[in-house]
Parts: C-alpha cells; sequence; structure tokens
C-alpha cells in the first residue's frame, strides 16, 4: 500500500493546519492508520492513530484536546485536524498505517510509511 501526505504548512502559534493522508494500493479500510512526527536528531514520536473502522482513536498526550483524528474509509483517507498549534508542533509528519495491530504508539510494528509532510509553526 502507498500513502500520500499533504496538508503540511506554515501556520502562526494558535492557528490550525489538517493532515491527509490517502492510501492506494490496496483499500484502505483494511488497516489501522495513524500519524507520527519527527524533528532534525530526534526519533520519530507517536502522535495519533485509528483502528480499521474508525472505532478507537489514540493520542499522545501532547496532542490530546488539540489533535483530531479521523477517517473515511470510501476515500482511502485519513486525516489529521490539528488546532490550538504551538511552536512545539514543529516538526515533519509521516503517515503510517498497520494491518495487524491498530497504530498506537508502537513505531517498530509499523509496516507502512508515507513520506513527510513539513509542519512549522512560528511564535
Amino acid at each position: 500500500v502507498q500513502l500520500q501526505a499533504s496538508g503540511g504548512g506554515l501556520v502562526q502559534a494558535g492557528g490550525s493546519l489538517r493532515l491527509s493522508c490517502a492510501a492506494s494500493g490496496r483499500p484502505g479500510s483494511y488497516y489501522s492508520m495513524g500519524w507520527f512526527r519527527q524533528t532534525a536528531g530526534k526519533e520519530r514520536r507517536f502522535v495519533s492513530g485509528i483502528s480499521w473502522n474508525g472505532g478507537r482513536t489514540y493520542y499522545a498526550d501532547s496532542a490530546k484536546g488539540r489533535f483530531t483524528i479521523s477517517r473515511d474509509n470510501a476515500k482511502n483517507t485519513v486525516y489529521l485536524q490539528m488546532n490550538s498549534l504551538k511552536p512545539e508542533d514543529t516538526a515533519v509528519y509521516y503517515c503510517a498505517a498497520d494491518e495487524f495491530e491498530d497504530v498506537a504508539g508502537n513505531v517498530q510494528s509499523i509496516h507502512y510509511w508515507g513520506q513527510g509532510t513539513q509542519v512549522t509553526v512560528s511564535s
């Protein structure tokens, strides 16, 4: 499966962005999907995940209350709505998919990665 992420950009602190990740190759509904982020010299860290049917969602503590993950299986797309953005949210955001377990934090279990999309939050 191929994952195509989009929606990154430059935003001021307090602003919002919506990331999208479109899956192709096999119906995205077979997979749990989610988002990780990474800054230079740091490990890739979990942000949010959603089960294959959208029934379960997961958030890192840093994302709770500000970010919302959702999916549209008819479009094979997962979304990450990011509100109240902070400069510390600046990172490259990577879309991820897993067909055996929920994307819920374990970076080692991810089977598929999309290309990153840069999110920059200015103070």
